[in-house]
């Protein structure tokens, strides 16, 4: 598998934040500096965050040449996933690599986020295809961090990184599942790498209605109709027929795992490194919920009617 230079292995690289975000620019710089390994990127040519694991199909994409200092770089017009799929797959690069990482993020990705994670889905798209790969997130928050922390993140990972082709190397990685790394806030302080589950974490979102995509206020119409050839009432329905409605997300809460889940660790300030799966199995109560009510179903539609 491996993509050449003698003994050194290669690396490619994706993410969800764009080819020239400052993460994935510090990862590639700490990975060229380390002077172990080839390094091939193929990310994504603008952001794509939380666009989960979606892919182009109907649509070709574009692959565009990009000079980044000590590897062969590619901007592509598709998704996290579409990046990993492409890079991987010897149309674009001639070998496959041996390691996949997506990152670094600016911000975190644990417990439900992990569902909407463009970077995470750039890691899991490499193991539907059976390559070891690992998504990497620093915990970004505004007023506390600097693009010069995603350097430590990417320095604080690497001993994970090399690691990780040493079992490569032996043969002995797992095959049936990534890992997820998330850097604390506070990255210089870190208190170690503490093994962590998928936890249930999330931020709660709602909808407003707004004005324009970039503001508030009152929802003014889209076209504007002529009043006076028609009734009142006449008017205000062909007023609402043709009203483009505009929508917002907007943070209402949140719920926050206890005890040693991925999140609550990273808030602890240690580098969480969750293992993931592909397949995401109903937990054990549900199983046996729907065990005894599915043969049942027949019959009670059928008396229901």
């Amino acid at each position: 598998m491996s993509g050449g230079g003698g003994d050194r292995l290669t690396v490619m690289v994706t993410n969800d934040d764009g080819i020239d975000a400052p993460g994935i620019r510090a990862l590639l710089h700490v990975l060229v500096s380390s002077n172990r390994f080839n390094v091939l990127v193929c990310a994504p040519d603008s952001e794509k965050s939380a666009v989960s694991h979606s892919i182009s199909w109907r649509k070709a994409i574009s692959a565009k040449p990009v000079e980044i200092d000590g590897v062969v770089a590619f901007a592509v017009s598709g998704t996290p996933a579409d990046c990993t799929s492409l890079g991987i797959s010897k149309a674009l690069f001639p070998s496959i690599p041996d390691l996949v990482i997506s990152g670094i993020n600016m911000g975190s990705n644990c417990g439900y986020h992990i569902i909407y994670s463009g970077t995470v889905a750039g890691a899991r798209e490499a193991l539907f295809h059976g390559i070891p790969s690992i998504s990497l997130s620093y915990d970004w928050v505004g007023g506390k961090s600097n693009v010069t922390d995603f350097k430590l993140a990417a320095e604080a990972c690497l001993p994970i990184i090399c690691g990780i082709l040493v079992e490569i190397k032996k043969k002995t990685y797992p095959q049936n599942c990534f890992l997820n790394v998330d850097v604390p806030t506070d990255v210089m302080n870190h208190k170690g790498y503490r093994l962590t589950n998928q936890g249930k974490s999330i931020v709660k979102m709602g909808w407003r209605k707004v004005a324009s995509e970039s503001g508030g206020g009152k929802m003014l119409s889209t076209m504007t109709m002529e009043t006076d050839s028609s009734s009142g009432s006449e008017s205000e329905s062909l007023n609402l027929k043709h009203e483009q409605l505009l929508f917002k997300r907007e943070v209402i809460g949140s719920h926050v795992d206890d005890g040693d889940s991925d999140y609550p660790s990273l808030q602890e300030g240690y580098i969480t490194v969750t293992p993931l799966g592909v397949l995401s199995p109903a937990e054990m109560d549900s199983q046996m919920y729907f065990k005894q009510w599915l043969p049942g179903v027949a019959d009670g539609f059928s008396s229901a009617l």
